[in-house]
């Protein structure tokens, strides 16, 4: 049976799904991180069908959201994305330290997923964590500085003022470089990664998933190890044959 455990990592609310047969046993562990907007429980379908495989999975509310939400909406949140993002890497930390010590992981078999602005997280985690075995991106980008670039044109676009200069904006983008996996594709090491891109999607461009699958090609000896699957017509809405692809990915390689 298929255990949905309710539980708290330090102060992170975080679902906990896994077969209650194999609970307590050390198991090749994916957590994966939700989109903006969203929360923990809408990736439960994911995570359901991990558990059957024999992984654990961890899902966690992110800053601002879901039980961590505190009545910041439009631009407010919006202009705190990337603040989230930068506690959203802290945390994974924290959450993989956790699970750790209390012998749940199996061989450091760790993996990390992710949604829209879990996607960029799990792009920017690269970048820091050789201990993430396994990875997927799924309608994100792994371009943080355009991504950055891009969001700030949109909302200038809606005639937004924003409470920042323009040299204050580019700061912030520029802060971004350390975590940006497309500046930094040296630190892939071969590492398995899926992205999955609608190639309609409005919100985070697929071009920038897409042109980045490209130029990683030449980081990787196996090609089998990096793949894109391009799912034509998509929005910014993840398809059931995403996530099955997704499950596929993580019980081919971790």
């Amino acid at each position: 049976m298929i255990i949905i455990d309710n539980d708290y990592i330090n102060t992170i609310p975080v679902l906990h799904v896994v077969d209650s047969n194999k609970q307590n046993q050390p198991l090749p562990t994916v957590v994966y991180m939700h989109g903006f907007t969203s929360a923990k429980e809408h990736n439960l379908p994911f995570a359901y069908l991990m558990a059957q495989k024999g992984f654990r999975v961890l899902l966690p509310d992110c800053k601002l959201h879901g039980e961590r939400a505190n009545q910041v909406s439009g631009l407010k949140l919006q202009l705190e994305f990337w603040d989230i993002v930068s506690q959203n890497l802290k945390e994974i930390q924290i959450i993989k330290e956790n699970i750790e010590n209390k012998g749940l992981l199996l061989d450091d078999r760790f993996g990390l997923a992710g949604t829209s602005m879990g996607g960029i997280t799990t792009s920017a985690a690269l970048t820091l964590y050789p201990w993430i075995k396994v990875a997927a991106v799924l309608m994100g980008s792994p371009k943080a500085t355009e991504m950055a670039n891009y969001t700030i044109h949109q909302v200038k676009e809606q005639k937004v003022k924003l409470p920042y200069t323009d040299e204050e904006l580019q700061a912030q983008v520029d802060s971004l470089r350390p975590i940006d996996l497309s500046q930094n594709m040296h630190k892939l090491n071969n590492r398995p990664l899926l992205f999955w891109h609608g190639d309609a999607d409005k919100v985070v461009p697929f071009e920038q998933s897409y042109s980045f699958y490209q130029e990683a090609k030449a980081f990787y000896d196996m090609e089998d190890k990096l793949k894109f699957i391009r799912e034509k017509g998509r929005a910014h809405k993840v398809s059931r044959p995403a996530v099955l692809e997704t499950v596929k990915w993580f019980e081919t390689y971790l």
